[in-house]
């Protein structure tokens, strides 16, 4: 294998790594505010109301990614829009959610599926900085 192939079969291996950094950082944020609301009777019931509910559960996790980004040395800009990944879904899953045509549980699962090749794509925008 050549130095050229060495370098670039190292460097999607980075990149893959990284991407999983930010999927833990995000659900350790998630599970760990998540908890703490829930110790001190702040959490949302998803069903009853399910926009509150996903955007504190998007919040949580865009500390826990945003605290890891900025550990790592990433600049506020880019640290700022894979915040925006957690967010992005519910634009246009908020009307479909108030239309009836999908409830509480499908609008969560639907905005996390969403959100991961969100994520992937502003990562590959930015590719030099998510090595």
């Amino acid at each position: 294998m050549t130095q050229t192939a060495t370098n670039a079969r190292g460097g999607r291996l980075r990149f893959a790594l990284h991407y999983i950094e930010m999927i833990v950082a995000m659900f350790v944020g998630m599970f760990a505010l998540g908890l703490l609301q829930a110790a001190v009777g702040l959490d949302f019931s998803h069903a009853r109301y399910p926009e509150a509910g996903y955007l504190v559960m998007a919040f949580n996790m865009s500390v826990g990614m945003a605290a890891w980004m900025r550990f790592r040395g990433h600049a506020w800009r880019h640290t700022l829009e894979m915040c925006a990944a957690m967010f992005a879904p519910v634009i246009p899953l908020f009307p479909l959610l108030w239309l009836g045509v999908i409830d509480g549980d499908a609008l969560t699962v639907l905005a996390h599926v969403a959100m991961l090749p969100l994520m992937l794509g502003l990562m590959l925008a930015r590719r030099s900085e998510h090595v």
